[in-house]
């Protein structure tokens, strides 16, 4: 069950999102990042189609009036939606104040030490009760732990161990295979069993799998079936070579039953 902590418009001095700079063109910092984030971003929309949320990468988050946005390398807020106009400018970022509520998980990449994942990042993710904080650090640039997790507890950010973000009923995996042609090592969405959400694209691949072996099984009853006919058949040849007459003896079995 998802705590949300909705936001009371009325409480903020709304900026006019004319104003704002809601996209500057930064491009993405790196392949690798551009790949990760395509592939947290993909499976939650192929995996949770019955559950209404957004989940982006690189967008700018307006957590408050006055202050310049803070922009995840991932995220995703519960029920909301994208606005039907998207276009115009204060749809095209994530202001806190016009969705009524923060995102539930922000995940940030960290490619470099120059990114404060772990200081000014971190706070604001706090202040703005972002309830998970994930910093994978998949080159270690931070230290030895790859994945931290943090969640928020009262006022303040508690790092924790378990993988199982229980308030959004999701899980996060590190996780070894292939994503768009690239074999390494990946940070991915789970179930709580462990087993990872999947992107369409191995939705479809496990549905041929499914599908090929469900032919294969048809094509093996049906070899066995025409075996069986086969030996039959070649039964009853061989009591007609020794004057036996197949038929009689069906006839012969069944008075008897």
């Amino acid at each position: 069950m998802v705590e949300q902590l909705l936001i009371n418009v009325d409480d903020y001095d709304v900026p006019d999102a004319n104003l704002l700079v809601t996209e500057d063109d930064t491009p993405v910092d790196n392949l690798a990042s551009a790949k990760q984030q395509r592939l947290l971003v993909r499976s939650l929309y192929s995996s949770l189609q019955n559950q209404t949320f957004l989940a982006t990468a690189n967008v700018g988050v307006y957590h408050t009036a006055g202050e310049p946005p803070i922009v995840p390398d991932v995220f995703i807020s519960f029920d909301v939606q994208v606005p039907e106009n998207w276009w115009e400018k204060q749809n095209r970022s994530y202001l806190v104040w016009k969705f009524g509520k923060v995102p539930e998980v922000v995940i940030e990449i960290v490619s470099n030490q120059e990114g404060e994942e772990l200081e000014k990042k971190l706070r604001i993710y706090e202040k703005m009760r972002v309830i998970y904080y994930i910093v994978y650090d998949p080159c270690q640039q931070l230290g030895e732990e790859i994945l931290r997790i943090y969640r928020l507890n009262g006022r303040y950010y508690m790092e924790t161990q378990e993988t199982w973000l229980e308030q959004v009923g999701l899980g996060v995996t590190l996780w070894s295979g292939e994503f768009e042609g690239k074999q390494d090592n990946w940070l991915r969405w789970c179930y709580q069993d462990g087993n990872v959400l999947p992107t369409g694209d191995e939705r479809a691949e496990m549905e041929r799998l499914q599908k090929e072996e469900a032919q294969q099984r048809a094509e093996n009853a049906e070899t066995r079936a025409q075996t069986a006919e086969n030996r039959a058949q070649l039964l009853a040849e061989r009591l007609l070579a020794m004057g036996v007459d197949p038929e009689n003896l069906k006839h012969d079995n069944l008075k008897e039953y």
